[in-house]
């Protein structure tokens, strides 16, 4: 007599329009008429599997399309330079500079570099004109200030990193000028903690910005690859080994926020951007300092540390929480690209292990694509976020298009994806992303590697 629930299973399999395979007593394997059920399609809320090159170079082209448009490189009537929807000269574009490059050199379209070079020519251009009018007590014009005046270090470390990066790839530009003003300020005039660390007095004297490891440290490095002195490169490691004391949760393989000297205790909260340039100042760093140069093995280390505690804190859509640790917190969008991006440059650098980070990569970029519109504006990034020690003011921060901060890292990450899926094999297997050191010709299920 069959058991209860096998008649149950049978009668179901009837009405879904399914057959029952025969069973050994023990077990009772429902399939349909061609397939087994494993094979069915889950639902899942985000696209899934290995993302196609020519979807992901549409998503980055309509977004240049939009950016291209919205930061013009003009003067106005008046003198002043006219205004897009974002300022041609904050941290945030530096990321976008540099997302750009990168985007040029792994697509080969021309376009994105082209962007990069084009501000950036414009922005050398500019400089002498208004750095008179400045000495003179003139007005300057605000996008310019940040170029010939800047004050702290978000106007200085990631837009000094690109133009490195842009004179490195082109000579003929004339941009040592910005980058040696830029990196005036952020050697010797930014506010430091009396043992070195790079800091601020706001929002309480002598805070410290898990933010600034990536406004400072990443420029420190590539001036020194720029100018040869080993100096810059001992710098940058030693601000990271600071910031890592303060900040460095183990126990969650996170970095907090934000840290006040003054508290005799220090609240983590896991902000997701902030630990997204933790991690992307890192990757900076690897790149700029030679391999072996003493300390580079300590950033190596700790990046993977840091890359271990992000990829189990993932959630099933793909994306990372506003607050990482927080599953209650809303998805958000700019820390997710920087993680798919330093994922997929890890793999591609031979820092992390494909195998475990692979697949992960490729379900945050399919992600991030759901993001991004019609026009190429990128949705789902938090606005600019200042330091806090309470839950409600992470969880509250709005979502905007116009939040600058996705941009960048969306380029940056598609770029990133491009190269290793071209240079690799990632495919499904058994419904799942997996990474091969080799091709296989069939696209069936592989029961078999050697």
């Amino acid at each position: 007599m069959k058991h209860p629930l096998i008649t149950t299973l049978s009668a179901l399999a009837l009405i879904l329009g399914l057959s029952s395979c025969s069973s050994s007593g023990k077990e009772t394997v429902l399939t349909d008429s061609n397939s087994p059920l494993h094979l069915l399609q889950p639902d899942y809320k985000i696209p899934y599997g290995v993302p196609e090159v020519k979807d992901i170079k549409a998503d980055l082209d309509r977004v240049l399309a939009f950016l291209d448009k919205e930061t013009p490189t003009a003067v106005k009537e008046d003198g002043y330079l006219e205004k897009g929807a974002f300022r041609l000269a904050s941290y945030e574009w530096g990321v976008t500079y540099s997302a750009m490059l990168r985007a040029g050199e792994t697509t080969g379209d021309k376009a994105f570099s082209e962007y990069t070079i084009r501000r950036h020519s414009f922005l050398a251009e500019q400089a002498p004109h208004w750095t008179q009018v400045l000495k003179e007590g003139g007005k300057v014009d605000a996008q310019m200030t940040q170029v010939v005046n800047p004050k702290v270090l978000d106007d200085a470390g990631a837009v000094c990193v690109s133009m490195i990066r842009d004179q490195f790839a082109h000579p003929e530009l004339n941009l040592r000028p910005l980058i040696d003003n830029y990196m005036n300020l952020i050697l010797y005039n930014e506010h430091r903690l009396a043992d070195g660390t790079l800091a601020r007095n706001r929002p309480q004297e002598n805070s410290v910005w898990l933010d600034d490891m990536f406004m400072g440290v990443p420029a420190i490095a590539w001036y020194g690859k720029l100018t040869g002195e080993t100096k810059y490169f001992d710098e940058a490691i030693r601000q990271i080994m600071l910031f890592k004391e303060k900040m460095w949760v183990p126990e969650k393989k996170l970095f907090r926020h934000g840290w006040v000297e003054a508290m005799d205790e220090h609240p983590a909260f896991h902000w997701g951007r902030a630990n997204g340039w933790a991690i992307l100042t890192m990757c900076e760093v690897l790149d700029a300092v030679p391999e072996n140069y003493p300390g580079r093995a300590d950033v190596l280390a700790l990046l993977k540390q840091h890359a271990a505690g992000l990829l189990a804190l993932q959630s099933s859509e793909g994306f990372w929480h506003q607050l990482l640790d927080r599953s209650d917190s809303y998805l958000e969008t700019s820390a997710t690209a920087i993680y798919a991006y330093c994922f997929a440059h890890g793999i591609n650098q031979g820092w992390l292990n494909a195998l475990t980070y692979s697949a992960s990569a490729c379900l945050a970029w399919n992600a991030v694509s759901t993001m991004i519109d019609g026009e190429g504006k990128v949705n789902g990034t938090c606005v600019g976020t200042g330091m806090a020690f309470d839950p409600a003011f992470y969880y509250y921060r709005p979502v905007n298009p116009y939040a600058a901060h996705g941009y960048g890292p969306v380029v940056f990450a598609g770029a990133e994806l491009i190269k290793l899926i071209e240079n690799s094999h990632i495919r499904l297997n058994d419904s799942a992303v997996m990474y091969y050191d080799q091709d296989f010709s069939s696209q069936g299920p592989i029961f078999s590697v050697k």
